[in-house]
């Protein structure tokens, strides 16, 4: 172990037990970040090896490539997968310091006229890209791409020049959406968790909350899925659950759902679990690799989110 820079891993939990269960499956298909993450999570584990496994995406504009979000590929920088470095980075307690700094200099190079975040850019033109993620010259600003970084920012109460304006684009698209779908309201759910004006985002949260509902954007009866649409794109079958809006129940989107609601989702995902101890991926499925990549990080996503919820995962 010495030899790893590792320290000795405690004793296994119960070999029946949800963690113990996934265990097996990250390390033997996991890429080295989700093992790390993994065993930071729920074995005691240390962060500077997740930052370790991190830097290996980085790049030097600041940015993070190299397929770090596993349906781009290739190594050119993307708000998409600079965003997961974030993700990761928060997760870890380490969402601060010179390198959100290098990153906040990377979103401000990339941003479209309005200070905002392309989903794309089209830098990743002539890399292998999953076919529902389109590259074009002139990419539009995306609240999928900007609000999860945003609310992380502020979260970590990161303050830098790009985030004003990109914050006021937020805002400004939270507030007008009136037709959306799942991962855009996902989006939303994440920058208004930690926008500084909590009473203006309380308020756009309410208002999401009816729209999700009024559109069915919620499959709140996971034995009836039929009587939920799948948003246009989406992959057949790709609905979305309480759960995934309110990921912890300090989101403000678990307002939008009755106790016995989310304790139904929240069944459903921890059944999910499938026999190789992985949960199943949801989206459209194009190539071997990014489908193999991203069941870990689901796996570790399902795990966190019941464990917030207060379920047992061992």
């Amino acid at each position: 172990m010495a030899e790893t820079g590792a320290p000795p891993l405690p004793p296994s939990p119960p070999s029946h037990t949800p963690v113990a269960r996934a265990e097996r499956f990250v390390w033997l298909t996991a890429r080295v970040l989700e093992q790390r993450l993994f065993a930071h999570h729920f074995r005691g584990g240390a962060a500077d090896p997740v930052e370790t496994a991190l830097d290996a995406y980085r790049n030097e504009d600041g940015g993070y490539g190299h397929a770090l979000e596993p349906d781009l590929r290739g190594p050119v920088s993307q708000p998409l997968h600079t965003a997961h470095a974030l993700r990761v980075l928060d997760a870890v307690g380490r969402c601060a310091g010179q390198r959100v700094e290098r990153i906040c200099r990377y979103l401000t190079s990339v941003s479209t006229a309005d200070g905002a975040l392309p989903a794309i850019h089209p830098s990743q033109r002539g890399y292998p890209t999953a076919p529902f993620v389109p590259v074009v010259d002139d990419p539009p600003s995306a609240l999928l791409a900007t609000g999860p970084v945003v609310g992380l920012l502020h979260r970590n109460e990161v303050w830098h020049a790009w985030l004003f304006r990109a914050t006021d684009f937020c805002w400004q698209a939270v507030e007008s959406l009136d037709e959306s779908h799942p991962y855009e309201i996902e989006a939303a759910v994440a920058f208004l968790d930690a926008a500084p004006d909590r009473p203006r985002a309380e308020a756009a949260a309410d208002r999401l909350g009816r729209l999700v509902r009024a559109h069915r954007l919620a499959a709140l009866d996971p034995d009836d899925l039929d009587a939920y649409p799948v948003s246009p794109g989406y992959a057949p079958g790709e609905h979305h659950f309480p759960y995934d809006y309110a990921r912890t129940p300090r989101s403000l989107a678990r307002a939008w759902f009755t106790d016995d609601e989310m304790t139904r989702s929240l069944d459903h995902l921890a059944a999910q679990q499938q026999e190789d101890g992985g949960w199943p991926v949801r989206w459209r499925r194009w190539a071997p690799a990014p489908a193999l990549e991203a069941r870990p990080l689901v796996a570790v996503e399902a795990l966190r989110t019941l464990r917030s919820h207060g379920r047992p995962v061992g």
